[in-house]
């Protein structure tokens, strides 16, 4: 976990910072974070980073544009440390991933106190603020968690959720979750829009606006979301045909302007919890994969797959992302396969 006395240390760090700068993870979990830490102090730019689970030195280019006092770094897995050396102000890194702590960086995530415990980085944030639990409930929802204060959400926002304890259940079949896929759509195409819609996020009053599109900035995001999900819903059709005997469902489809790996891969373990899911996006010379399991424990297993192969991989226990060259595709997906069937 992440101790009360560390979330104190981010709070007064939050607190405090007069110019400071998110830089966050392009999912549901990021975004709430970023949301959850903006709306707390009411000051500061929002990046997300979409190209690289890395945030490397290329990155500090912001920081010179931006000119911040502290950078806050939410829900993603790798900082190099060439980045943390060339930033030149104090950054404060909150994740849940594998542990990788870095010099010149304050580092918060509850692996680090218990490896078991990787309860989604808006998890913490919520910690941090107490505000706004709808938004908290984004997140964690949008990570495979249920909030351990879902009963509280339940009394404070009728509607949204009911008494389920599946993530799957809840993520396919509730308001909440389709908030959760709402906050998802946001972050695809260009990345002004993506800044354009976490903007408005950052002023909304209540998840209504959104839900019963009652106000304008709600009926905007609600808009985009419907665009999304139509490329979305064509997608998922062929993903269903490609259903077959065997342990391993493998769905691969040419690059868009969006990605929707993720969210595939998420919605076909729900529908097939018996099955390995394997969602790849190809681009021109990499093939960029989402990789999803009920059961089986997903790093080490990737990693073994990619030995001497130009690609990387990982993420959580069952839930897992990589970029595998295109060359070498086949015979990542081969290893897998036999590793799975």
């Amino acid at each position: 976990m992440i101790t009360e006395a560390e979330i104190k240390e981010i709070r007064q760090r939050l607190q405090s910072a007069e110019r400071p700068l998110f830089l966050y993870d392009d999912d549901p979990d990021g975004l709430s974070s970023y949301l959850l830490l903006r709306r707390y102090c009411g000051r500061g730019r929002g990046v997300v980073v979409k190209s690289s689970p890395i945030i490397d030195n290329s990155y500090v280019r912001k920081i010179h544009e931006v000119r911040p006092d502290v950078v806050f770094i939410l829900d993603k897995p790798i900082v190099k440390q060439e980045f943390a050396d060339e930033a030149g102000v104090p950054i404060v890194w909150i994740d849940h991933h594998e542990p990788a702590p870095i010099e010149h960086v304050s580092y918060f995530n509850p692996r680090k106190q218990d490896d078991k415990d990787n309860r989604p980085t808006s998890y913490w944030c919520y910690q941090v603020t107490k505000q706004d639990m709808w938004i908290a409930a984004c997140g964690i929802l949008g990570d495979w968690f249920i909030p351990d204060f879902i009963e509280d959400l339940i009394v404070k926002y009728p509607g949204l959720i009911g008494h389920i304890k599946d993530p799957g259940e809840a993520l396919y079949t509730t308001e909440l979750g389709k908030l959760v896929r709402i906050f998802s759509a946001v972050l695809k195409g260009p990345t002004g829009d993506t800044s354009k819609c976490a903007a408005i996020l950052t002023r909304l009053d209540n998840p209504y606006e959104i839900l019963d599109e009652s106000t304008p900035r709600g009926k905007y995001l609600y808009s985009k979301y419907l665009r999304v999900h139509e490329a979305y819903e064509k997608l998922l059709k062929k993903a269903k045909s490609k259903v077959k005997k065997g342990r391993l469902l493998l769905f691969t489809y040419p690059s868009a302007k969006i990605s929707l790996t993720g969210e595939l891969s998420n919605e076909l373990l729900y529908l097939y919890p018996d099955k390995v899911i394997l969602v790849g996006r190809e681009k021109p010379d990499r093939v960029i994969v989402s990789i999803r399991s009920k059961e089986l424990s997903l790093p080490s297993m990737i990693k073994g797959c990619l030995e001497g192969l130009d690609g990387y991989g990982g993420g959580h226990e069952h839930a897992c992302g990589g970029n595998i060259s295109k060359n070498d595709f086949r015979i990542f997906v081969e290893r897998f396969r036999k590793e799975v069937e």
